[in-house]
């Protein structure tokens, strides 16, 4: 078996391969058409939720955003005050990792819209009816070049300059 990455020859049945260490357990079972669908929305699932991706939605972004902007106030509020003497500073990091990150899913969201918005219905092509019997025939589809090359057959009526007509 050949690792698909880097084409290294592996034994079978091995789980990662020798020159680039991918995982190629799941290579035998893709080849022969065994590895099925619910295997494969399980490892997506299974990623989804190690990285805490879910499906993103609107309530998501905002409540980034919202609390971002809550850490600001309170950097804010301890600053003014004597309390946080100086580690109100570091109240500023999850400020403004929670505000970029409500509005980078904002911004996601936004352009997922578009392109769905974008994605035209599936273009229904009109073909021209065949006719019901096969010994009549049909009329000849127009040339692309027939009306191109019209113009090739008849020349341009020549205009002579007179020396007098310059003036």
């Amino acid at each position: 078996m050949f690792c698909p990455k880097c084409a290294t020859p592996n034994p079978d049945g091995g789980s990662f391969c020798r020159g680039c260490g991918a995982n190629i357990s799941l290579v035998p079972q893709a080849l022969t058409g065994q590895l099925t669908t619910s295997r494969a929305e399980e490892i997506s699932n299974r990623h989804r939720r190690r990285h805490g991706r879910g499906e993103l939605t609107l309530d998501q972004a905002f409540k980034s955003m919202f609390m971002g902007f809550a850490f600001l106030m309170i950097a804010i509020a301890l600053s003014r005050s004597g309390v946080g003497n100086g580690w109100w500073f570091w109240m500023l990091l999850p400020a403004f990792v929670l505000m970029g990150s409500g509005v980078a899913k904002f911004m996601r969201l936004r352009e997922k819209e578009r392109r769905e918005s974008l994605q035209a219905p599936p273009v229904s092509r009109s073909f021209p009816e065949r006719a019901p019997n096969t010994d009549q025939l049909m009329a000849p589809v127009p040339s692309v070049t027939e009306g191109t090359t019209r113009h090739l057959g008849v020349e341009a009526p020549t205009r002579h300059l007179d020396a007098n007509e310059r003036k």
